[in-house]
């Protein structure tokens, strides 16, 4: 498909979602935007194959949960029948799975966003797959971007459940090491050589002050008594509330947890 010129017209988005009223919420919102125009819909993969080598279409916004055929079926498709009327796409998926995002990607996929999505952000990842912003990102970075977010946010899901608050400092220190040991596996066993002093530079602060904060936001999180959580988030009684971890068999246990529910997927 050729550069989307903004000079000549309106962009052009197609929707394609299983759920009614996740089209219904994109099409609202973008009807009522100026720069943009609806010019098709479908909850179905065979008639979005048909409707859009009908159409001329700047950027499809589809979900990969789609009926006929999948979103996946879909892209395997679109590129060989659809040829130079193939769109810039957009996935948007409650599928959070790196496998699914990796797939994606591979199948010419421009960005893939978990939902639920708002609305200004998919504006601007619109924008930026037309060069309207920034230079289209390689599919590469947009995997581990998406990687890095959902690790993150699986991080958030386990300090939420052990009782770790977000307000204190060693929650922040606590998230940056073990997206650390998930990189690089072999810091846990340099804890006060590399981590710390790596932690301590990008926020400015000292190993001691760093260590210290840790050790507190665990503290925490064993004297709120949620060992239970605790217990039943590792799937086996790990510790029982007078046994607290030490930092590194804290920051090891949650890192092994994130390499085999997100890496692993």
């Amino acid at each position: 498909m050729e550069n989307y010129n903004a000079e000549n017209k309106k962009i052009c988005l197609f929707i394609a979602d299983n759920a009614d009223d996740n089209r219904e919420e994109f099409i609202s919102h973008f009807k009522t935007l100026d720069k943009y125009k609806i010019v098709g819909q479908s909850k179905d993969g065979n008639e979005t194959m048909q409707l859009l080598s009908q159409s001329a279409v700047d950027v499809l916004v589809m979900d990969i949960v789609l009926s006929g055929i999948d979103g996946f079926e879909f892209l395997e498709k679109a590129k060989k029948e659809l040829g130079n009327k193939l769109p810039k796409i957009i996935i948007t998926s409650s599928l959070s799975h790196n496998g699914f995002i990796e797939k994606a990607l591979s199948l010419g996929v421009s960005y893939f966003m978990i939902k639920p999505i708002k609305m200004q952000s998919l504006e601007k990842r619109i924008n930026d797959i037309l060069g309207l912003t920034v230079s289209d990102p390689l599919p590469e970075q947009n995997f581990k971007n998406m990687k890095t977010k959902i690790i993150e946010e699986k991080i958030s899901n386990v300090f939420i459940t052990v009782g770790i608050p977000a307000h204190i400092k060693g929650y922040q220190f606590l998230r940056e090491a073990i997206k650390m040991a998930i990189d690089k596996p072999d810091i846990i066993n340099s804890i006060t050589k590399r981590l710390y002093p790596s932690i301590a530079d990008k926020f400015d602060t000292s190993s001691s002050k760093v260590e210290r904060a840790i050790r507190h936001a665990i503290e925490v999180a064993w004297n709120r008594g949620k060992i239970e959580n605790i217990n039943n988030l590792f799937g086996i009684k790990v510790y029982s509330q007078n046994e607290k971890p030490t930092n590194g068999e804290f920051i090891a246990l949650v890192a092994d947890k994130m390499l085999l529910d997100c890496i692993g997927d």
